[in-house]
């Protein structure tokens, strides 16, 4: 194996640790990869936005000087081509302890009614398709991690959705239910040594940034999760053991 990474002795969990972020190019992908790279872990980044992904790469090689963090297109609604990511990946490395799911998108209408079913069939591709095909491609790879961690960012809206929201709502249930299935086939295919890898959703009401509270300065973002607590929490999840966090919502803002 090229470039295999070994584990640090005495340092975090993190520390020399191989981690796939896909959707990396946004607000919340960028916080991640800074807050894994100062965690020591390897990052591998994946967006379909070419020019933000350079940039979100080269940003957290420049906020921890010699970090790995690597970047590439991936087209994650063609499964063969994320199977290939996660080898690629993984000969490359020697191993992937850990897929981070932030492949966002959001479609909303006025009122139940006026819905637009376009609207479902774009949301179906970005956040289910995405899920199935990253945890599919991926599996293997975290179960012979034995530290392996799936996280999917959701949202509180899936499990109280609201009349505009049926769309939007009705694909991150679908996606939290794929989530809890590969959670639930983990836990079956543990052993005396405990499980192999874990499936984690981190549940926020809706991300803010800075660049949301410089344009709107009045604005309180009400149990909004800013993107620097949800890397906070997306590396917190290698904390706790795999039967700790496996199939578990972790709320990051009050439950509905």
């Amino acid at each position: 194996m090229n470039g295999s990474v070994e584990e640090t002795a005495g340092n975090g969990p993190l520390e020399g640790a191989v981690v796939a972020v896909a959707g990396a190019a946004g607000p919340a992908g960028r916080a991640t990869l800074l807050r894994l790279a100062e965690a020591g872990a390897t990052v591998v980044a994946a967006d379909a936005d070419v020019e933000r992904l350079a940039e979100a790469v080269d940003a957290a090689r420049y906020a921890h000087g010699g970090a790995a963090v690597t970047g590439e297109t991936v087209d994650l609604l063609d499964l063969d081509a994320t199977r290939a990511w996660a080898d690629r990946t993984e000969k490359e490395f020697g191993r992937i302890d850990g897929l981070v799911h932030l492949v966002g998108g959001w479609r909303g209408s006025k009122t139940f009614a006026a819905t637009p079913l376009a609207d479902w069939d774009t949301l179906h591709n970005l956040l289910i398709r995405t899920v199935q095909h990253t945890s599919l491609a991926f599996h293997d790879a975290l179960r012979r991690s034995h530290k392996g961690r799936y996280v999917l960012v959701s949202a509180a809206g899936a499990s109280k959705p609201t009349a505009g929201n049926a769309a939007y709502a009705a694909a991150k249930a679908a996606a939290e239910a794929w989530t809890l299935a590969l959670a639930d086939a983990l836990r079956k295919e543990g052993d005396g040594d405990g499980l192999p890898a874990a499936a984690v959703i981190l549940v926020v009401k809706a991300l803010v940034h800075d660049a949301m509270r410089a344009e709107r300065p009045h604005a309180k973002f009400a149990g909004f999760t800013d993107v620097g607590e949800l890397a906070e929490a997306i590396a917190g999840v290698w904390d706790e053991p795999a039967e700790e966090v496996n199939g578990k919502r972790l709320w990051l803002t009050p439950q509905p």
